[in-house]
């Protein structure tokens, strides 16, 4: 069989406009016949990013034939899943069905994959969608994907349930990022601190931080507060609105003698939450926003009007060994683990 040539980046699939990469892409080509460098991953389950998914949900009114709709709209017109109000995607899980005899990877036909890149610049075709669990973001398709060449992806383990690994591996950018910037001794912020990549981000931070370190889990709902403490992945846990910058600032000061938080992590899955991010923070911190609500004009313009000098990190869902650190965390903590299992699985 003679295949046609891709190039490394999947820039042969994008339509429109021409010269872009695919994730910036409007339409890709989603025609499932493989390049010469590409996957074919028969889909399961796609797992939508949270800010995604709950912009979706209110447009649908909740209802969850609306949510079909506009999800199978999005892909028919774009080739993709990438959500046109927040930009963002989600991943999948799948089985690989066809591998590019110039795919570089070790994966064959039969391997159940989580692909690590986002559903905004996955080439996606869904024939029908079975099933949507509208409490975890994830919903069960008919239907098949392409990888690129360039696309990392984690062969799922045996020893984690497969619906559970792929709520936590779509998150694994904020734990190793988290790891990466969070050093012994750091007063710690996680606003979003009771959800699904807040409590991984808590459990991480707590561990880099140490004993001289202190985390504080902020969330605005008391009922995810006390799912947190129920794992213990925090030392302080307060609800606060993330949308109110003076208000949260007034209660990290009160909680750090006023010396403010060396690293802020924002997880919030809603718009407006950059101002108390930047303001809970000490100058010459590091705010880190991992939420695909954050609008980085705001944080950039609004960091200069109060004063504030901080260092501001974009949250990159991909470091080296991500896949690794996010599902060590259920290898190691049962408490965790059991929470995630009650709730993602």
């Amino acid at each position: 069989m003679e295949f046609k040539k891709g190039d490394r980046f999947g820039t042969h699939r994008v339509i429109s406009p021409e010269g872009v990469l695919p994730q910036p892409a409007d339409v890709l080509d989603n025609t499932m016949e493989i390049y010469d460098n590409e996957v074919l991953i028969d889909v399961h389950t796609l797992n939508v990013d949270s800010a995604s998914f709950t912009e979706i949900e209110k447009r649908a009114g909740g209802d969850p034939e609306k949510i079909k709709e506009i999800m199978m709209g999005i892909v028919e017109k774009t080739g993709k899943h990438k959500n046109p109000w927040t930009g963002s995607g989600g991943m999948l899980i799948g089985t690989v069905k066809e591998v590019g005899p110039r795919f570089e990877g070790d994966l064959k036909p039969g391997d159940k994959i989580a692909t690590l890149v986002s559903l905004s610049l996955t080439p996606l075709k869904i024939d029908e969608i079975l099933e949507i669990r509208q409490d975890i973001d994830q919903v069960d398709i008919k239907g098949e994907a392409i990888l690129f060449a360039s696309g990392i992806y984690s062969i799922l383990p045996d020893d984690i349930p497969q619906n559970l690994a792929l709520s936590v591996l779509d998150v694994a950018g904020a734990p190793a990022q988290t790891a990466k910037i969070v050093e012994p001794g750091d007063t710690v912020v996680i606003l979003g601190g009771g959800g699904k990549s807040g409590m991984l981000c808590c459990y991480q931070a707590k561990k880099e931080a140490g004993i001289n370190g202190k985390v504080i889990c902020v969330d605005g709902f008391q009922g995810s507060i006390d799912r947190a403490k129920s794992v213990d992945v925090a030392d302080e846990y307060i609800v606060a609105d993330a949308t109110d910058a003076v208000g949260m600032y007034e209660k990290i000061a009160e909680l750090t003698d006023g010396k403010l938080a060396d690293v802020v992590i924002n997880v919030v899955n809603i718009p407006n939450t950059e101002m108390a991010s930047i303001m809970a923070c000490r100058d010459n911190g590091m705010v880190y926003f991992f939420s695909m609500a954050s609008d980085f004009t705001k944080a950039a313009l609004g960091a200069e009007g109060v004063g504030k000098d901080v260092n501001m990190l974009i949250g990159n869902g991909y470091t080296k060994g991500h896949a690794n650190v996010a599902l060590q965390i259920l290898r190691e903590n049962e408490k965790v683990r059991n929470l995630f299992a009650e709730l993602y699985a």
